[in-house]
Order: structure tokens, then C-alpha cells, then sequence
């Protein structure tokens, strides 16, 4: 298992078992905008007030003390809105940092590089934790307490994991994909020698980067012409392969690498090939409109959606031939996709091998917004598992948010558990 991928741990060593109530802040840092969430657990119930607020471009490219600056002033702004001027609440709070880290603890996880055109000086190499802290204390006029920073695949799973505790594997089907699930600590030679007389449970949510998955050429063999393409015009040539033939970011980019193809060979478009030969002028979103048109019967009602679509990206000539073409390019790559994810699932499920019904928690605008992709997945899901195994599909919703408090409420629990099981034998002795 993990051949290949970089296999992260999380440091995140249970889930939630029903318990956990109590108000919890949540950062949600991961581009252009962050959010800051209080977060009401009551049992399996979760109320939550959010707040949008944007980083300039010239704070993302300036100083790191910059950034968690803005960062800790926007927490303030958020309190005072919250429990009012002067509040004296000091919460605990989970963050959820989507950029590449290297973690060794739940409060301790090193930048390794900026994404997504974030360039701020003084950050990379630094514990992202101890900077956020620093900035609060240069302020003097709040407390937080964080206590759990994650990335978003994990907080997928524990968003899960608080509505059905079943649930052992987190997947992203978005933009990008990723997964995680829940490993026994024997099974994770890295940290052996870390865990085994601390007193937590003895599980860790691993963090797979699965995305990343063939990069050493072990998925050559399923690669075609079109991958081999958008690979090469992608900005991380021969990286994360296994991602470009699944994610929203390429799916519908390779959908059009066919379709101009086969406009040059004379087979779509009455061989004309220069209205679909402009890269990324067919999107993702595209593909699912396509195929839902196709699904509430667009042929016999002459493609509208389809045909506005190739128009608008510059396509002429099309014939209801041709929106049936296109719709079964959308659908075999769509398909594959969701038959690669299913694989990838099922390989997990067999790992784990677990006696009961394990909830998959997913969330991802492909997963999400796509017509057939959730049903597809559960199919081939159902064919690869290994007799005995049994799964459910549950959209896990808001896993930066509601997932980040959940980690929080989670490592709050087990550090209270852990104080009162010391006290009592003390008190024993």
C-alpha cells in the first residue's frame, strides 16, 4: 500500500465518537480568499456562522509577518462581530492550511512551498502554526488556542466521521483529488518508535497525495495519446499524472484534445478543426452539461445546451451527429475517471479491511455536480472490492470548515481524556 505516494501523516489519531459539543473556531486558509467559522457542536449536529475575507495580492507576495498580520486581524474583526468588543473567550481552533507541509505533530508543520500565487517572504521552511500564533500574540487583544492544522482531504473524512462514525476514507473529486483514511499505527514504519507509550489511540489518518500516483510510471499502461498531451502543455509536466486523468482541472481539457483530434481526421465537425483547437476553451463544467442534456433527452430534442456551447467556444458546422459524438468523448472520459477513482477506493477498502459498512466520505465539484460520476464510482466500486467488503458514498459537506472544528473538538476530547485518566492514577496512588 503507498507505493509511489508520499503517504503523510496527520498526526490526527481518532474520530469523533458522539461526544464532542462545545463552540470551536476554524481557518480556512487555501487561496485568494480565507474563511473564519465559529463552529457550535451539539452531538452530531453542527451550527456555523463564516466569514469571507480576501488577501490582498500585494499581503499574499509581501512579508510572512504580513500575512498572518491580516490573517490575525480578520480573526479579531470576526470575534468582536461574534461575542463583541472586549470578549475575554479564548477557543480552540482548527486550521486548515491546503498548501504542501511538512507536519510532525498536530500543531507543528513546516511550509514547504507557496501555490496557488501565494509568495510571501519568511514563510517557507517555518512552522505555519507558530507564525499564526505570533501574530496573534504581536496583537495582545485576543486568545485562540489552535490546536489541530490539517489539510482539507482529512477534514473531508472528520466532517464525515461526525455525521456517520463509520466513515475511515476522505476523497476529493474536485479541481484537484486526493484521499485519506484511517491507518493502524503498526502499519506506518515512519513513525515507529513515536507512538506506542503516548496514551492516544493507536490509529493515524494518513494523508495519501494520491494525485501523485504514477508519477514513477506505474499507470503508464492506461495513458493515452490525449493524457500524454494535456501532460505535456500542463504546468507540472510528468507530476501528478494520476490527477490529470480524473480532476476537474483536466477533464474537460482532454475531452477537446479528442475532439479536435477527430475534427482533423474529418469524423466531428465536417473536418473542421480550428473552432475547438483553442486549449481550455472546453471545461469541466461543459462535460457535465453535455452529459446531463444527453441524460434528459437531447437528442430528441436537437442538443440545445450542446450545440450553444460548441458555438460559443467558436465551433460551426455542427450536426446532431456530431453533439451525439460528443457527448459519448464527454462520457468515455468521464467514465474513466470515475472507473480510476473507483480503483483507487477499492484498493483502499481492501487495505483497511474492515467488518462493518465503511462510509467513503467525498465532496468536489466533479463528484458533486457531475450527472452520472457518483453512481458510476459506486459501481465499479461494488466490482472491485473483495468479497465481504462492504461500503456507502456520503457527501461530505464543508470538510475545511466543519472538518477543521471536528479535528479540533477531536484533539480537545483526547487531551481531557488523557488529564482525567492521569489525574485518577495519581489520585490512586
Amino acid at each position: 500500500m503507498g507505493v509511489g505516494l508520499k503517504m503523510i501523516p496527520s498526526y490526527v489519531r481518532a474520530i469523533p465518537n458522539g461526544t464532542e459539543t462545545g463552540d470551536y473556531l476554524a481557518l480556512d486558509l487555501g487561496g485568494t480568499n480565507f474563511r473564519v467559522l465559529l463552529i457550535r457542536l451539539r452531538g452530531k449536529e453542527a451550527e456555523m456562522v463564516a466569514k469571507i475575507y480576501e488577501i490582498p495580492s500585494s499581503i499574499q507576495r509581501g512579508t510572512g509577518d504580513a500575512l498572518f498580520d491580516h490573517i490575525a486581524n480578520c480573526i479579531a474583526l470576526f470575534c468582536e462581530e461574534q461575542f463583541g468588543k472586549n470578549h475575554k473567550k479564548k477557543l480552540p481552533l482548527g486550521f486548515t492550511f491546503s498548501f504542501p507541509c511538512k507536519q510532525d505533530g498536530l500543531t507543528r508543520a513546516k511550509l514547504i512551498h507557496w501555490t496557488k500565487g501565494f509568495s510571501a517572504s519568511g514563510c517557507e521552511g517555518h512552522d505555519v502554526v507558530h507564525l499564526l500564533r505570533k501574530a496573534v500574540k504581536r496583537r495582545g487583544d485576543i486568545e485562540i488556542d489552535v490546536v489541530a492544522l490539517l489539510n482539507d482531504t482529512v477534514g473531508t473524512l472528520m466532517a464525515c466521521a461526525f455525521k456517520e462514525n463509520s466513515c475511515q476514507i476522505g476523497v476529493i473529486v474536485g479541481t484537484g483529488t486526493n484521499a485519506c483514511y484511517m491507518e493502524k499505527l503498526e502499519n506506518v514504519p515512519k513513525l515507529k518508535g513515536q507512538w506506542e507509550t503516548d496514551g492516544d489511540p493507536p490509529m493515524m489518518i494518513i494523508n495519501m497525495e494520491w494525485g501523485a500516483f504514477g508519477d514513477d510510471g506505474a499507470i503508464n499502461f492506461v495513458m493515452t495519446e490525449y493524457d500524454k498531451t494535456v501532460d505535456g502543455n500542463s504546468i507540472n509536466p510528468t507530476k501528478q499524472l494520476f490527477e490529470k486523468m480524473i480532476s476537474g482541472m483536466y477533464m474537460g481539457e482532454l475531452a477537446r484534445c479528442v475532439m479536435e483530434k477527430m475534427a482533423r481526421k474529418g469524423v466531428l465537425f465536417q473536418g473542421d478543426a480550428e473552432g475547438i483547437s483553442k486549449r481550455d476553451s472546453f471545461t469541466t463544467k461543459h462535460v457535465s452539461e453535455v452529459e446531463t442534456e444527453l441524460e434528459e433527452g437531447g437528442k430528441e430534442k436537437g442538443f440545445p445546451r450542446t450545440r450553444e456551447i460548441l458555438r460559443e467556444i467558436g465551433v460551426k458546422n455542427i450536426s446532431n451527429e456530431d453533439c451525439l459524438n460528443v457527448a459519448f468523448i464527454t462520457q468515455s472520459v468521464s467514465t474513466r475517471a470515475a472507473h480510476l477513482t473507483a480503483a483507487a477506493i477499492a484498493q483502499v477498502l481492501n487495505h483497511i479491511k474492515k467488518d462493518f459498512v465503511v462510509t467513503v466520505g467525498v465532496d468536489g465539484s466533479v463528484y458533486r455536480f457531475h450527472p452520472s460520476f457518483k453512481k458510476l464510482l459506486e459501481k465499479k466500486i461494488t466490482a472491485l472490492v473483495d468479497s465481504g467488503i462492504k461500503f456507502q458514498l456520503m457527501l461530505s459537506k464543508d470538510g475545511s470548515g466543519i472538518g477543521a472544528a471536528v479535528v479540533a473538538a477531536v484533539a480537545t476530547r483526547i487531551a481531557h481524556e488523557k488529564k482525567s485518566a492521569s489525574k485518577s492514577r495519581s489520585d490512586k496512588s
